[in-house]
């Protein structure tokens, strides 16, 4: 483990955060590598789990392949958090087995307090939502109280049932335009680099919490403008987590489902990608002919923490899930109260998801037009 130190920082205008620090353990941690003889026992062992518990995966685009496959084989969904929420809602499955974070089965417990959520790892947290500790942003939000309450959802349960929005980035622009044309001022936390970005694009007047993600915070605008100029027919793939200079050297931001989308669309053959480099297993299978690499975290101006790499998904593995499925130890569990709260601010979010799908394509600018 190492320390990771998130400096509130008061560079950016309007930008209004706490004073206090706030210092997260980062684990590295690695599962041992296995056989083909091991992969092979554990896909069958969890397949049939899967049949005898009534249950379904519900798997982060950032996880391990092996993990990534069998949930597609086994009729579950690999996907961004906004579709792993609706997905585990809809589903008929008594048992949800999520392979991310620790927000993502907060949130399915959350919609669906009658089903049992299973983690095949309760540690895998999130550096955003442990930047938001429930007591200092409550704090936070008591100064602005005039304000729209919208949290990402990498937050706690604790922090959702705070807000009167839950977010993801699929509809982040979409939902603040929507609350500024309302009148609305908006408090907007954990990401400071998502917060400032959607500033850009929708000039919403807001005050930002002073979180980052430590994979995304990593990616160097330096290196990958020495990138852009070595490889110019190249696209560069931005996830809006990422600091404004690299944002600034997009072809396209968006979030891990757009991302995809747009790599599968696009003429280019070439892809720098700034985000977790396990979302580039789905891209390969959308565009198998197409080459995608990961955007620069080292060089000069680097102090690679993550490496493109969340070491909190990484905590899924094979073997862990099996034993999850096998034990149905590690469930989540939620208090009621939180949950109810909770519930309001997420189904609002997903109740405008689904009014964009019937009004209009979700709208994802270019920084070109920004």
């Amino acid at each position: 483990r190492y320390r990771f130190n998130l400096m509130h920082m008061n560079n950016f205008i309007p930008v209004f955060a706490p004073t206090k620090s706030c210092t997260i353990n980062v684990p590295y941690h690695v599962p041992a590598e296995l056989s083909s003889q091991q992969i092979a026992f554990y896909r069958d062992e969890i397949k049939a789990l899967l049949k005898d518990r009534n249950a379904v995966l519900i798997s982060h685009y950032y996880v391990d392949a092996e993990i990534q496959n069998l949930t597609d084989e086994t009729g579950g969904t690999v996907s961004d958090s906004l579709e792993m929420a609706r997905f585990g809602f809809a589903h008929s499955a008594q048992t949800l087995v999520v392979s991310g974070v620790r927000f993502m089965g907060e949130t399915a417990k959350i919609l669906s307090p009658h089903k049992t959520v299973l983690m095949p790892n309760l540690e895998a947290t999130c550096s955003l939502d442990e930047a938001c500790p429930v007591d200092d942003f409550r704090a936070f939000c008591a100064q602005y109280p005039d304000h729209e309450v919208v949290v990402y959802a990498n937050t706690s349960a604790q922090v959702k049932a705070m807000a009167d929005w839950v977010v993801t980035s699929s509809i982040a622009v979409d939902l603040i335009k929507h609350l500024d044309h309302q009148g609305k001022k908006i408090i907007w936390a954990p990401d400071q680099h998502l917060g400032r970005y959607l500033q850009t694009v929708t000039d919403a007047e807001m005050v930002l919490w002073q979180g980052v993600c430590v994979v995304h915070d990593e990616f160097k605008a330096r290196e990958l403008a020495i990138v852009k100029n070595m490889y110019p027919a190249a696209k560069i793939l931005v996830h809006p987590e990422s600091p404004a200079a690299v944002i600034a050297l997009a072809d396209f931001v968006g979030s891990t489902s757009q991302l995809i989308a747009y790599a599968r669309q696009c003429d280019a053959q070439q892809f720098f990608v700034a985000t977790d480099n396990r979302i580039m297993h789905k891209m390969r299978q959308a565009a198998p002919n197409k080459l995608f690499e990961e955007a620069p975290t080292a060089g000069q101006s680097a102090t690679c923490k993550s490496c493109a790499h969340c070491p909190w998904m990484a905590m899924n593995d094979l073997k862990s899930l099996y034993e999850v499925l096998l034990k149905t130890h590690q469930s989540i569990e939620v208090d009621e109260n939180i949950r109810i709260q909770a519930e309001k601010s997420l189904q609002k979010m997903l109740n405008f998801s689904e009014q964009l799908k019937k009004s209009t394509t979700i709208h994802v600018p270019h920084l070109g037009v920004v």
